[in-house]
């Protein structure tokens, strides 16, 4: 609200009091804000939060990624398949036949507990980014629903204001009709209402904004009907700090065990390329069905002659080695230890920002309490009760308007310096409870 607005209510609120006392208050008007509060029905931000962790899009696939791991980890524990071969040969023009079939077995030396160790520590780490999502995910959900309320509480002080400057229009045009007021006051007000009326209008839009701000971290389409529960003021002052911790929390914090889990992968990867470049071995095995003979002719068992001809039966097995003489997997254990100095680099990068958020935030919240406090214990209530000591001595004729539009204009700007107070203490509290790493 600018001071052009303040003056011209403090003015009226005087006029209001001298000129037009002894008649009944107009009805109120139907106010705006009331469109978007529902104290009984609406969502809280207790509810908004559950809310946008159960239908959030983009939550839910992030939780998707915990069921890939798992699948990965599946895959991992699963030894190499046997191999099978079966061979046809013949002879051109003849009737000599070979058949053969062939079985091959790697044994996966060395490998199978690496690659399970590493799709182990991938679940970890999948699981605290999920984790993670969350806590960002419940963040931003009281960020959207703190700017609701504050919007909606600028919508409430222009309803107000309205409300009150339309009444003072209506006795100031009784007056004029009357012959006991100039035209003049009756149209300067006019001209007040319809400014703060287009302002009205603005600030609407920036409550069906912040609205839909809110409908899509709720995962809800933008036309969907919403109204909130709470106030700012309950928030900020009623709402308990669940969620604080010592500054030592902070490693706790999803993000950071998220780091250090993805550190364990590294090491896994390093151990995996390592045992990737070591021997391996396989077994194999193979049956041979030669059916073979000569054009010759001899002697049978039985005595008479018969073709020279036999079908022999071969078996075979044996073992193949992988020598690792030139790929002993350099390249690969050069990458993964080189991931491994970044995953570190990026835990110690974790835990700085951990620190220094809750430090930063604590802080803050902290101050912002303490100026909530100032003027809720004091400030408002002094602020009112000069208001009424200078609209007395200006009754008893002592001071001038100007001293009464000065003071009411002092009073306005208390409160809404008390509304800018409120919302960095909510601001403040949130971003607290972000870098604690706190859900609900």
């Amino acid at each position: 609200m600018n001071v052009r607005v303040i003056m011209t209510v403090g003015a009226l609120v005087v006029f209001s009091g001298t000129a037009a006392q002894g008649q009944a208050p107009a009805p109120p008007d139907p106010r705006l804000a009331t469109r978007f509060v529902d104290p009984v029905d609406g969502l809280s931000l207790s509810d908004a939060i559950t809310r946008a962790l159960a239908q959030e899009p983009a939550m839910v696939a992030v939780r998707q990624q915990t069921d890939i791991a798992r699948g990965e980890r599946l895959q991992a524990g699963l030894r190499p398949n046997p191999t099978i071969g079966f061979e046809q040969r013949t002879e051109p023009q003849g009737t000599d036949s070979v058949s053969t079939v062939m079985v091959d077995w790697p044994l996966d030396l060395f490998r199978r507990s690496a690659r399970t160790a590493v799709a182990d520590a991938r679940i970890t780490a999948t699981t605290f980014g999920v984790a993670d999502r969350e806590r960002l995910l419940a963040g931003e959900v009281r960020e959207r629903y703190g700017d609701v309320l504050v919007a909606v509480r600028d919508l409430e002080v222009l309803d107000a204001v309205i409300q009150a400057v339309t009444r003072q229009r209506d006795v100031l045009g009784a007056r004029v009709d009357a012959g006991r007021a100039p035209p003049l006051e009756r149209d300067r007000v006019q001209v007040e209402v319809q400014q703060l009326e287009g302002e009205r209008l603005l600030q609407l839009g920036q409550v069906e904004a912040a609205f839909v701000a809110l409908k899509r971290v709720l995962g809800m389409p933008a036309a969907a009907p919403l109204t909130v529960r709470d106030s700012l003021e309950a928030l900020v002052l009623t709402e308990p700090p669940t969620g604080i911790r010592d500054p030592e929390g902070a490693a706790e914090r999803a993000d950071v065990r998220e780091a250090e889990a993805q550190l364990a992968v590294a090491d896994a990867a390093i151990e995996q390329a390592n045992r990737e470049g070591r021997l391996d071995m396989s077994l194999y095995g193979t049956y041979m069905r030669m059916d073979a003979g000569f054009p010759q002719m001899g002697f049978g068992a039985s005595g008479g002659l018969e073709r020279v001809r036999g079908v022999f039966h071969y078996a075979a097995g044996g073992v193949r080695l992988s020598l690792p003489l030139m790929n002993r997997n350099q390249g690969t254990v050069a990458k993964a230890q080189a991931e491994r100095t970044a995953a570190q680099a990026s835990l110690e990068a974790a835990r700085l920002s951990a620190d220094a958020e809750l430090a930063a935030a604590r802080a803050i919240y902290a101050r912002a309490r303490s100026a909530v406090a100032v003027y809720r214990d004091g400030l408002q209530a002094l602020a009112r009760q000069n208001v009424s000591t200078v609209q007395q001595t200006y009754d008893l004729g002592r001071l001038t308007l100007l001293d009464v539009l000065s003071e009411q204009r002092r009073y306005l700007e208390v409160e809404r310096a008390y509304t800018l107070a409120m919302r960095a203490a909510f601001e403040a509290r949130t971003a607290m409870l972000v870098a604690q790493g706190a859900v609900r």
